[in-house]
């Protein structure tokens, strides 16, 4: 799993590679540090490169949207494949974040 982070027109960019799951998510939840830090930038979530995503990683995008809705940042989620689709359908969370293509 590979986390790369860095800053374009303004917003915060989070890059997914590969599989977050419980054996990642620790030292993914490290790497995203500066996206619960920003204040006043958009964070958008790209998982074009995801492979997977577990319970654990659906609890840091939780945190993630948790600490930027009080700053009044959104959060958006982009690359999305089926899979993942499906996992934030089954689990509502499609309902709570923003979607770019």
């Amino acid at each position: 799993m590979k986390t790369t982070i860095y800053e374009k027109d303004g917003s915060m960019v989070a890059v997914f590679e590969g599989r977050l799951d419980t054996a990642a998510a620790p030292q993914c939840e490290q790497d995203m540090k500066p996206l619960i830090d920003c204040a006043g930038r958009d964070i958008v979530l790209d998982c074009s490169a995801l492979d997977y995503i577990s319970s654990s990683g659906l609890r840091l995008f939780l945190g993630v949207l948790k600490s930027a809705k009080p700053k009044g940042v959104h959060v958006f989620i982009t690359g999305m494949n089926a899979d993942l689709r499906n996992v934030f359908a089954m689990t509502g969370l499609i309902n709570l974040f923003e979607f770019k293509e």
